[in-house]
């Protein structure tokens, strides 16, 4: 949508930001020799793990394992994507991110247009808000007193209130900016209308507080009953969460959040107390919806309706969530009694009791197989083939981890079936697989290789000693050696001054944990005693490779195999080139 941000801003950036002032002002840190600590923000912890380096820019957990520089930390803490995070880091030290020039005019000019539809529709939210209080807009105000809801509520939550006329907007704003924030309906003669009319109306905004879209209930017993936005570029129902953005203005990191149906659910039930509640937009709640949940809070709750309707609903939030279910995460049904919804329930039951039904839900796994198991006879050998037909597909969308053996064990227990073995094959292969493609292995190379590194990179400066010391890397020829050969030509291009802006080179690159795990590996090494260390293992690793290849000289040539000529000289030289 618009040109890229330079990498020149972004490694200025890194130097200028100091990694310790931004973090404290979010997360009080306190000195502990070289470094500060804190409790993690990233996890519940009671004594501080969470680590922070001026020296190198960095911040380490050592008890969750996250780590990063300061645009990782933004992005994490305050769930921003890339660009925002620069952004908000720009903001912190008062300089405007530029632009790099695009060739593209239609993407200069769809930036425009986008910035447009958001002041357009903050425009419009600004509207209805007034209007509420006109003397039209009290029948919303008489509908939200009968619901119980209080003013500091729909202040809150922005609620307003869009005039029976036709052109309310039409007469205020921009007919082309209405019509790409979705505010209008063309006809077929060409002429527009204003979609929203007599309605109770409910912004819907996004993570960083803008206007994205509308809801709209009616006041009457017309229909449709509720009216959402359509997809516009700013707007697409199947990704974002009515009352997140409040939520999370009020808890950045919940320890739960309460999934509902509706956009009142969300209202009522903050008006009771319960201030960690969301509601998909008119859709089932998709796997988009609870990817974008956890990411701040490793708890859900999905709660529905008891009848035909919400026990549907709530087992097609189950399907969506199984590829979601990393080992950490869990998710909780709450279905609620017939003919209530949570509006209903907590007037009728009041805080303390609702609070109580959520503590109590059924978890995902129990609420998994007793789903499964409905009308089947367990004890016959069909009744268990039916239920690993049903049973065994969906369980394989869960990601490898823990929990997916679990359930596959509780499958195998129900099932007789032995279902786990391959799971079992299967995890086995994957965690050897993955110690073969971890960077350390426990031989003299690879640790030097490690060691050699992890120094380079927290110590970008070190690069330096390669061509003091002239030494020739193509004698390494084992693993690590392309990624150390693709650091040095990064370190020679960027020009890093610290292991944050070198980090950042390898951001959603397929080093970026090989790299962020050997930025983090603590040497005992005396401060000023990087070079030496750094030196004495280059120089073993080279001594030791060149050893190798003359081996493998010497064995070719007992097999009788012919070398090549320069293969010739080295062999005279005793593998001292």
């Amino acid at each position: 949508m618009s040109g890229k941000i330079p990498r020149q801003f972004i490694d200025d950036l890194l130097v200028r930001v100091d990694i310790v002032d931004l973090i404290d002002s979010h997360v009080p840190l306190k000195k502990s020799g070289s470094s500060f600590v804190a409790r993690c923000p990233f996890h519940t912890e009671k004594t501080p793990s969470f680590s922070v380096s001026r020296q190198r820019q960095l911040y380490h957990c050592f008890g969750c394992g996250v780590s990063g520089n300061a645009i990782s930390f933004l992005m994490d803490f305050n769930h921003l994507d890339f660009v925002e995070a620069v952004e908000d880091l720009a903001g912190f030290i008062g300089v405007q991110v530029p632009r790099e020039a695009f060739v593209n005019q239609k993407s200069v000019d769809d930036k425009q247009d986008i910035a447009r539809l958001y002041v357009v529709l903050e425009g419009v939210a600004a509207f209805y808000s007034e209007q509420l209080r006109s003397p039209e807009g009290q029948k919303a105000v008489e509908y939200l007193k009968n619901r119980g809801l209080s003013g500091e509520v729909a202040r809150d939550f922005g609620l307003g209130y869009a005039p029976q006329a036709w052109d309310a907007l039409l007469a205020r704003f921009d007919q082309k900016s209405l019509l790409d924030a979705g505010m209008l309906v063309l006809k077929e003669d060409g002429r527009a209308y204003d979609r929203f009319r007599g309605r109770l109306m409910f912004p819907i905004r996004d993570k960083r507080k803008r206007v994205i879209g509308f809801g709209g209930r009616v006041l009457d017993a017309s229909q449709p009953k509720y009216l959402n936005s359509p997809e516009t570029v700013l707007f697409s129902k199947g990704k974002e969460l009515y009352g997140l953005c409040e939520l999370l203005e009020k808890n950045a990191r919940p320890a739960q959040i309460l999934v509902v149906e509706g956009y009142m659910d969300v209202i009522a039930l903050a008006q009771f107390g319960v201030v960690n509640a969301v509601a998909a937009l008119g859709t089932a709640t998709s796997k988009a919806h609870v990817d974008l949940l956890f990411r701040f809070s490793p708890e859900l709750v999905f709660c529905f309706d008891g009848d035909a309707a919400g026990l549907q609903a709530a087992w097609r939030a189950v399907e969506a969530a199984l590829p979601c279910l990393r080992d950490g995460r869990q998710i909780k049904i709450m279905l609620l009694p017939q003919g209530y919804d949570p509006d209903s329930l907590v007037r009728e039951e009041g805080l303390v009791a609702f609070q109580q039904r959520i503590t109590q839900a059924e978890v995902l796994s129990d609420y998994f197989f007793g789903r499964m198991g409905v009308d089947l006879n367990l004890t016959t050998m069909e009744g268990r083939s039916r239920l690993l037909a049903a049973a065994k597909p969906q369980l394989e969308k869960i990601p490898q981890g823990f929990f997916r053996d679990l359930m596959f064990n509780r499958l195998h227990e129900l099932s007789g079936a032995r279902v786990s073995e391959k799971v079992e094959k299967t995890a086995k292969l994957m965690t050897k697989n993955s110690v073969k493609r971890q960077l350390p292995k426990k031989s003299p190379k690879s640790n030097l290789m490690r060691k050699v590194l992890s120094l380079l990179l927290q110590h970008p400066q070190l690069a330096k000693q390669f061509e003091q010391q002239l030494l020739d890397l193509d004698v390494l020829d084992f693993a690590g050696a392309d990624l150390l050969r693709d650091v040095l030509k990064v370190i020679a291009a960027t020009g890093p001054e610290n292991n944050a802006m070198l980090l950042e080179n390898y951001r959603d690159t397929p080093h970026n944990k090989t790299i962020v795990a050997l930025s983090n590996l603590v040497w005992d090494i005396p401060d000023g005693g990087e070079a030496g260390e750094f030196l004495g293992a280059l120089q073993q690793l080279v001594r030791l490779s060149r050893e190798s290849r003359m081996s493998k000289l010497i064995e070719k040539v007992s097999r009788g195999e012919a070398l090549t000529p320069a293969e010739m000289e080295e062999y005279k030289m005793g593998g001292k080139l």
